[in-house]
């Protein structure tokens, strides 16, 4: 399998290196002592990434590029590539190199792995739950600061989609908006005021908390999205229904893993869930020495 196709745009080689260079750097400080004192320079071993309980798999290619960054005469043996469901007891990659380097790779690679993997798996398990509807799952901006790209990235893995990457990408007019901004009309002309002035073309989309929200949305117009946020499944239907496909629909709030179908069955064209990266269980692996 490619691993390259389940990474998204955004994960581009030179991201890859900054982030491996930051985060050994701040694991590593002036030298992994323990290695250093007992584990001769030049010695060679193997290393196995082990699955101590089920899911889906996600950050090998990454952690492929960790050991690779440590050795780059390191070799590594994919069993189970990224998306790939795992039990325990499964070798997803086998790692041969420098011991030293091993061992430096170790925790960075079981940290960006284990919470990766629990958000391809909690990902997966939403998105299955909406089969045969035509609903997408997204995420959120609830993420780790500075480890965003990534997490988003094993939504990608677990099979949902990536909402707007950051402020910049997108303008979304949420409750805190109209409200300063003085209502939803004032919001939507002075982002169209905005756009204009600033030679922007971004997709727009904005919050409705109720029936009469949508209706003042629809009258105004100019936006791309209506998004229905905190409302039961009973009045999400009626909001669709009554939006007609108008304008693309996205439901928010509240969703879980217990709810979801009822929200996709609304005939919905979006659903967000922020626990896809903010309450997360990391799935369990271990990379141990595997004596030849």
């Amino acid at each position: 399998m490619n691993q390259k196709k389940n990474r998204p745009p955004y994960v581009t080689k030179e991201f890859l290196r900054r982030f491996i260079v930051s985060a050994l750097r701040e694991d590593k400080g002036d030298g992994d002592h323990t290695s250093l004192s007992c584990i001769p320079a030049k010695v060679k071993g193997r290393s196995i990434l082990l699955a101590k309980e089920s899911g889906v798999i996600a950050g090998v290619e990454l952690a492929k590029q960790i050991l690779l960054f440590s050795d780059p005469k390191a070799s590594v043996q994919i069993n189970i590539p990224d998306g790939g469901t795992v039990d325990p007891g499964k070798t997803v990659f086998t790692a041969h190199g420098n011991i030293r380097a091993l061992l430096l790779s170790e925790r960075l690679l079981l940290n960006v792995m284990q919470r990766m993997s629990g958000i391809a798996t909690h990902t997966k398990a939403i998105v299955d739950a909406c089969h045969g509807t035509s609903v997408r799952i997204l995420d959120t901006r609830k993420t780790t600061p500075n480890f965003r790209a990534i997490e988003k990235w094993a939504v990608v893995i677990g099979g949902g989609t990536n909402h707007r990457m950051g402020l910049y990408d997108m303008i979304l007019i949420k409750d805190n908006h109209i409200d300063f901004c003085g209502g939803i009309a004032e919001a939507i002309k002075s982002v169209k005021r905005y756009m204009k002035q600033k030679n922007k073309k971004l997709k727009v989309v904005i919050e409705a908390r109720n029936a009469a929200d949508v209706e003042e949305i629809m009258r105004c117009g100019g936006v791309n999205r209506i998004l229905l946020d905190n409302m039961l499944p009973a009045d999400v239907l009626k909001e669709v229904n009554r939006i007609n496909k108008q304008f693309e629909t996205e439901v928010s709030g509240g969703i879980h893993l217990g709810n979801v179908r009822e929200y996709a069955l609304t005939g919905v064209d979006l659903i967000s869930v922020g626990a896809l990266t903010h309450q997360i269980k990391s799935l369990d692996l271990s990379f141990k020495a595997d004596p030849v």
